[in-house]
């Protein structure tokens, strides 16, 4: 696991002045990994967030390329070493001040895409409440499936369907049936929802029939985003059984344009604790690390503007709040358990965390949640309610680390807005 070192001092500052803002995503301490391009006319580059600015990694002369795959596959320590490389060409003092300058570009000049193209991508179920939550609609006397707290819950997802922050899709069709009916209708979904999950993308794979261990697992990862996972609950209620998701999810993820690496997130590390009265991991999933600062405290949002907050010029209103920490897997663990039967892992892989609701009914991750599977409409503050998301909604997902004697450090965010169904 990630140790702390220079880069994470609190006290250093950027001669990049919006990096030392205190309410920044990307301060220095920060320096996410991502994608952009001016127009495109142009090939994708890779860059590196630091305040409101985009620097342009190429041209920095720490790498010869603009292949983020190849960057993500390189060994730990090269890639520790590129990022001491730019805390010090960034922090306030530099001598390469002057060079720099010349490959920083306004964050809103340019655009942001996927982090990398994406080979395959796996959801997991790792938020227990969300589970639980869910189960209950479902299950009353029986939420919870036996093998939940035995394994790391997945199902593998539609790569080509995921976009960067900013995706807008149209609202899908499928098959539902309703309540009494015998017969399915087909349409537009009726209970489009959103899901807030992270995302953690594989950096170092794996050969085929080689697990990776625990004590390997975090170094496969490269870094973590936000992931919406847009969900029609109407057409997986009646597809899911006995396959899993299908339709229901496929139509359309959102990702955050920014790989917030495991070692910026090192100083929010915290215990991974079991509850006693619950089975403890089987010994592959186990690992005196994981235990001891498995887990990450980072703070998750879910926000709503709806078309008529948008009119108003208003931002939005925060529905829900929770914390990566409350969930029943770690990154590790889902690593061990996705290669333990000698599945490989790729570069550019991406595995979901599953929904990541807190314990109490208000920090669900999900409307389904939050509004009791429709039952409860949330009222908003403008007067407005909903049960599931309209046309014209926009959710944008938000996360931050904060911890004492560490510099917050964020995310960006994860946007997407719902269109009207298309046309057959």
């Amino acid at each position: 696991m990630s140790a702390l070192d220079a880069t994470h001092a609190p006290g250093t500052r950027s001669w990049v002045e919006s990096a030392n803002a205190p309410d920044t995503d990307f301060p220095v301490q920060n320096l996410p990994f991502g994608r952009f391009r001016h127009d495109l006319t142009e090939p994708w580059r890779i860059g590196v967030a630091i305040g409101d600015r985009v620097l342009d990694l190429h041209a920095t002369g720490l790498v010869d390329h603009n292949d983020m795959h190849r960057l993500m596959a390189e060994p730990v320590p090269r890639r520790r070493a590129l990022r001491l490389a730019l805390w010090e060409g960034l922090r306030e003092g530099s001598a390469l001040q002057g060079v720099w300058t010349q490959a920083l570009l306004r964050r809103t000049e340019v655009e942001l895409g996927l982090p990398c193209e994406i080979g395959d991508y796996t959801d997991f179920y790792t938020g227990i409440h969300h589970a639980t939550t869910v189960g209950k609609l479902l299950r009353p006397d029986n939420p919870l499936l036996p093998n939940y707290k035995w394994l790391p819950i997945g199902y593998h997802g539609r790569a080509s369907s995921i976009g960067a922050s900013g995706q807008q899709f149209h609202r899908p069709r499928g098959q539902t049936l309703k309540p009494g009916a015998t017969v399915p209708d087909f349409g537009p979904s009726a209970r489009l929802d959103y899901e807030l999950e992270l995302g953690a993308w594989i950096g170092t794979g794996n050969a085929q029939g080689t697990p990776v261990s625990m004590a390997d697992a975090e170094n496969a990862i490269f870094g973590v985003t936000l992931l919406n996972d847009w969900s029609a609950r109407d057409v997986q209620t009646w597809e899911y059984q006995p396959l899993g998701p299908f339709l229901a999810k496929s139509f359309a993820t959102t990702v955050s344009p920014w790989l917030v690496t495991l070692e910026a997130l090192a100083p929010f590390r915290t215990a991974f604790v079991r509850n006693a009265a619950d089975p403890q991991p089987l010994p592959y999933l186990d690992s005196e690390a994981n235990r001891l600062q498995g887990a990450l405290n980072i703070q998750l949002e879910v926000w709503l503007q709806t078309p008529a907050m948008r009119e108003a010029g208003s931002t939005g209103v925060r529905l829900s709040q929770s914390n990566m920490r409350d969930a029943y897997w770690t990154l590790a663990q889902l690593v061990a358990h996705h290669t333990v039967n000698g599945c490989n892992l790729r570069a550019g892989d991406l595995l979901g965390t599953g929904t990541l609701s807190g314990p109490a009914p208000e920090q669900g991750g999900s409307l389904l949640e939050l509004t009791q599977g429709g039952k409860r409409p949330l009222p908003l503050p403008n007067g407005e309610t909903r049960t599931f998301l309209q046309d014209g909604d926009a959710v944008i997902l938000r996360a931050a680390c904060e911890a004492p004697q560490a510099r917050r450090i964020g995310f960006g965010e994860c946007r997407g807005t719902v269109l009207a169904a298309r046309d057959l």
